[in-house]
């Protein structure tokens, strides 16, 4: 990998994780495209390294507003569905990956658009993990069906709880990606390349994180990945 295309990484993960340590949604979104038009390789393992550590701080900043029945019920199905997941990798091959992944971008941010009001039970809760756990793995976005349960609740109950559950997914697909060959251990160390961007992208959220607009931030969000997810889908 470059030096070029390092940096490159550097300043799209830091702004990412400002994006989602303040608004609590848009890492992947973000990252996954960069990533895939740069070196179909980085996916998924690049971003899901990636967004353990911020998930871990921003989990743990929020602490006082997880909803525990939710993240439970979508933690239970996101786990169950993490072999699906892998399984789509299998079936992939690596020079189709960018496509898939820029379709299911596209596809995350016009749901996540489109969707109406609601209040979530236990079945969007199933639904939205079960489709985190078969998208995240396979591609490394997984934020969307989450942020369609929680969009309409409290931004600090949605930026810990959307955190406390992508982080106990994303080191359960990597253990399974590690575990069946799919991952490998040199993979990580572009994640650990970024981690002083990460960490800068981190710091500047919680300067602003109370104040900022969450609808002008997840309106960026989904505009900025339905532009990436086009790009991605026709090879730029």
């Amino acid at each position: 990998m470059s030096t070029t295309t390092l940096i490159v990484l550097g300043l799209t993960v830091a702004v990412a994780a400002f994006v989602q340590g303040s608004s609590g949604l848009g890492f992947a979104l973000i990252v996954a495209p960069v990533a895939g038009i740069l070196d179909p390789g980085l996916v998924p393992v690049f971003v899901l390294a990636s967004m353990i550590p911020l998930n871990a701080y921003v989990a743990w900043r929020e602490r006082a507003s997880l909803d525990l029945r939710g993240a439970g019920w979508i933690t239970a199905a996101r786990l169950a569905a993490t072999p699906a997941g892998l399984a789509l990798l299998w079936l992939i091959p690596e020079r189709s990956l960018g496509v898939f992944v820029g379709v299911a971008t596209v596809l995350a941010a016009v749901a996540s658009l489109a969707a109406p009001a609601f209040t979530p039970g236990r079945a969007a809760y199933v639904g939205a993990g079960a489709v985190t756990g078969l998208t995240e793995t396979a591609t490394g976005v997984g934020g969307p069906p989450l942020a369609l349960v929680y969009q309409h609740r409290s931004p600090a109950e949605l930026r810990s709880t959307v955190a406390a559950c992508f982080l106990v997914g994303e080191v359960a697909s990597l253990a399974l990606l590690f575990g069946t060959g799919k991952a490998h251990p040199e993979e990580l160390g572009w994640a650990a390349a970024v981690l002083p961007a990460i960490a800068l992208g981190a710091w500047a959220s919680r300067l602003v994180h109370r104040r900022v607009n969450a609808s002008a931030m997840r309106r960026f969000v989904l505009g900025f990945a339905l532009v990436s997810g086009v790009g991605l889908i026709l090879g730029m």
